[in-house]
């Protein structure tokens, strides 16, 4: 089995490798796929982290929430607790760079939504399998908040972050989709 500290700087590696164009065109393709989707149809609440490159971009999928009147959610974490809580920002301006140059929402410009009222969790990843495991970046926060998440989660991935085999741990939680620039893959068909 691969380590996992060895996969995630393998991972991250190769996505440094593509060039901006393609970067830019496959975000859309990724963008355009998911905003045809009943997931992203169906949902009025849809949690989202902000990107980094060389992540799919998701600041213009977080426009377009906007402007179909969805309510926008991003991660806000506790690193004490290595907990997650969710806020809704309504601007870029309510955000702020946190550690690792994360863009986060600012405590008194933005309000907490209740798990229960995320209708889509779009959970970010370095790698993932056809099932819907995921190597995430190691902190280990979103496998503690879905722990009991009763909405749709998806992801979105570069084709090249689909890997035949990952590490998978018994805490680890697939996602129910993953949406890449050539197809959208179904991960409860593969299930056992």
């Amino acid at each position: 089995m691969v380590n996992k500290a060895n996969l995630r700087n393998q991972m991250k590696a190769q996505l440094n490798n593509l060039d901006q164009v393609t970067y830019e065109h496959y975000s859309y393709q990724i963008a355009q796929t998911l905003f045809s989707s009943n997931e992203w149809k169906e949902a009025d609440t849809i949690a989202i982290t902000v990107s980094n490159f060389p992540e799919v971009d998701t600041r213009q999928i977080i426009r377009k929430g906007w402007e179909q009147g969805k309510r926008m959610v991003v991660p806000k974490c506790i690193p004490k607790t290595r907990e997650m809580k969710f806020k809704e920002i309504s601007s870029f301006a309510q955000l702020e760079i946190i550690y690792h140059g994360l863009l986060e929402p600012k405590n008194d410009e933005t309000k907490e939504i209740p798990k229960n009222e995320i209708k889509l969790m779009i959970v970010p990843g370095l790698a993932f399998n056809v099932k819907g495991y995921r190597l995430g970046f190691g902190g280990g926060y979103y496998d503690r908040y879905l722990s009991d998440f009763t909405g749709r989660t998806l992801a979105l991935a570069f084709s090249e972050q689909v890997l035949d085999e990952i590490p998978i741990e018994s805490f680890d939680l697939p996602v129910m989709k993953i949406i890449t620039e050539m197809k959208i893959i179904d991960c409860n068909s593969f299930t056992e």
